[in-house]
């Protein structure tokens, strides 16, 4: 079983400007002159941590880490003015293009393999390889799976606190997703996400806070096969949990911002990049069948199915197998380099 790489500091770190509004934080370590690889944190909204760097071998990687618009150490802090997909996209080529790395590899975990795939698609020429886990192509299926029924059944109990600021009682049954009735009328169900939306963007600080920590805590929670802690305290942090929140039901009360099934519809131009895929049998934010279904349209993607792992990258499972894909990485790419 692997562990991740020791701790290490970064070599140097800066704000990048990448436009009249946002500033991105962003940070290097590892081997200045060894392979680039840039981490792409999940959420969105999440930002990165001090184990992030660790997944890489630092004497063979150039690590680079960046926080999203909002996210992490970058500012404004859960800013969602000019907040898109396409935006994190021109960002993450701007941060290339600021670094001077003609390629790199991608890794991302959850929206982090979203936007991965997506820039991808976008710039499929600077891509030397990618490593993604528990894929995400949000979908609307995805968005209903886990904000409107689905999960809901695995974790009825976690459900319950979720959905306890928009009913305004913690002991209120409220319907999952299917229609309900109400004497002789039939009541359409509450859409979770827009109403979640309207608590997070409202002037009712406190309000907005309670919300943040349940979205968050949800996510937390569900996001291991075994009960954790540890995690359920950093997704209840305020900091991450007002980002998170925040732009996570941005984004997903406007789909990503992108058409629906458009990952899968353009894994054509993903042939040519050795890639791996790691997901956890038994994830439930991202349920298998987001792979399963990549893989399907990408076949020379390999697929690895943990079987005693949920979702988080912090999981065992996971964290050893993602280390050894980026040490595989290492080796593949170093065979394509000429003599």
């Amino acid at each position: 079983m692997q562990i991740l790489y020791p701790s290490i500091k970064p070599n140097r770190s800066f704000y990048l400007d990448v436009d009249d509004i946002h500033q991105l934080y962003v940070e290097e370590s590892g081997d200045e002159n060894g392979i680039p690889v840039l981490f792409i944190h999940g959420g969105p909204g999440g930002g990165c941590s001090e184990q992030d760097r660790r997944f890489f071998n630092p004497e063979k990687y150039r690590i680079i880490l960046f926080d999203q618009r909002g996210a992490g150490l970058s500012k404004p802090h859960a800013e969602l003015r000019d907040n898109t997909t396409q935006h994190l996209i021109d960002d993450i080529e701007k941060i290339r293009d600021h670094l001077n790395i003609e390629k790199w590899v991608l890794f991302g975990g959850s929206w982090g393999s979203t936007l991965a795939l997506l820039y991808a698609q976008s710039f499929p020429e600077r891509v030397l390889g990618m490593v993604l886990r528990g894929i995400f192509l949000c979908r609307p299926a995805d968005l209903q799976w886990f904000y409107q029924e689905g999960a809901s059944h695995i974790f009825p109990d976690y459900w319950e606190k979720f959905i306890a600021p928009i009913y305004h009682d913690p002991t209120y049954h409220a319907p999952a997703y299917h229609d309900r009735h109400v004497g002789d009328k039939k009541v359409s169900p509450v859409d979770h996400i827009n109403a979640y939306y309207d608590l997070l963007t409202s002037d009712n600080e406190l309000e907005k806070m309670q919300a943040a920590k349940q979205w968050s805590l949800w996510e937390g929670r569900c996001a291991t096969l075994q009960p954790s802690p540890t995690i359920e305290k950093v997704f209840g942090h305020p900091r991450l949990a007002l980002a998170l929140a925040r732009i996570e039901a941005h984004y997903f009360v406007n789909r990503a911002f992108i058409r629906d099934n458009e990952i899968e519809n353009n894994c054509d131009v993903l042939a040519d990049i050795p890639s791996i895929l790691i997901h956890g049998r038994y994830d439930m934010v991202c349920p298998l069948d987001n792979a399963f279904t990549l893989q399907k349209n990408w076949p020379n993607a390999q697929l690895r199915i943990i079987r005693d792992a949920g979702h988080s990258s912090k999981e065992p499972g996971i964290s050893d197998a993602l280390i050894k894909a980026t040490d595989e990485m290492v080796s593949l790419l170093s065979n394509d380099q000429p003599a």
